[in-house]
């Protein structure tokens, strides 16, 4: 197993997608021809981490869990954590305690899609950083509506600020984070902000004051969407259906990862693609594993 396990954290309310999140999670939602929450599952996936904790509410945990199951079937496994009101996001790290154990940790959020040729690169990088933390930095034209880092010459964070009137740089901070084990205790003393949540940009400015807090900087052939709004919803799955009708492939595809990954065979393979035959994205994964795709 991997020596860093992944959190998934598919809570809170989703108001900003009413109506059509009034009964059912947003990273259960499609995009395009998968469900939200397998674009941030399959960048763990690229990351090597085979053990991921799924929190989600009260509401909608079951539902994932009939979705996912226990990971098996990717070679993987999965566990499910009920966060019961949306507290923040550093709150996963308490909640995620017992299943992180002794080993490091990466977060993503549940509504975050992330593409491109050097990712599984970037993340590798991300994931030798045993005893320091790395967040990422993603270059928007409008970063106002974003948090944003300001890095210095050796990509490392020297602050970071919550949507502000004055950026003091245009790299917006993605929901993806690595971080040692000590996140945990570092989780656990941050206090509610004036909204009432455990904010992660609390537990990141602790590593950036012990000068141990990297910035990985997304640049052009990467591209990052965050589903959170009804246009970023429409805008992604645009995107994944122009390049996969074009292309023939697969994006963020969990089933190729695992079996590029060497976590489950040929035979797995085609036994996950004859369920879903009558679409493309089953008839692709029987090319896969018929070696007819090459990766």
């Amino acid at each position: 197993m991997s020596k860093r396990k992944g959190i998934v954290l598919a809570g809170g309310v989703a108001t900003r997608l009413f109506p059509l999140t009034l009964s059912i999670s947003k990273q259960i939602m499609p995009v395009y021809d998968k469900p939200m929450i397998y674009y941030p599952i399959s960048v763990l996936m690229e990351a090597d981490i085979k053990e991921i904790l799924i929190i989600s509410t009260p509401a909608y945990i079951n539902t994932f869990k009939e979705l996912l199951g226990d990971g098996s079937k990717w070679g993987m496994r999965f566990e499910y954590k009920v966060q019961e009101k949306p507290n923040g996001l550093a709150e996963a790290f308490i909640l995620g305690e017992e299943f992180i154990g002794d080993s490091n940790v990466a977060m993503i959020l549940g509504d975050n899609m992330f593409y491109g040729n050097n990712l599984t690169k970037i993340l590798k990088n991300a994931n030798e950083r045993e005893n320091e933390a790395t967040i990422f930095g993603y270059y928007v034209k409008d970063p106002t509506a974003y948090g944003v880092v300001e890095i210095d010459e050796n990509k490392r964070a020297v602050s970071i600020e919550e949507k502000p009137q004055v950026p003091k740089s245009n790299y917006a901070v993605p929901g993806l984070y690595f971080y040692p084990n000590s996140v945990i205790d570092i989780a656990k003393k941050v206090k509610p902000s004036a909204r009432g949540e455990l904010e992660i940009t609390e537990v990141n400015n602790e590593y950036m004051k012990k000068q141990i807090l990297n910035v990985e900087v997304l640049g052009r052939q990467m591209v990052w969407f965050d589903t959170g709004t009804y246009d970023s919803l429409l805008e992604t799955a645009s995107f994944v259906q122009t390049i996969e009708k074009r292309q023939g492939i697969q994006i963020c595809c969990p089933e190729e990862i695992a079996y590029k990954k060497g976590w489950i065979t040929d035979k797995e393979l085609l036994k996950l693609a004859d369920k879903i035959i009558k679409t493309e994205y089953g008839k692709f994964l029987k090319e896969l594993a018929k070696g007819k795709i090459i990766f």
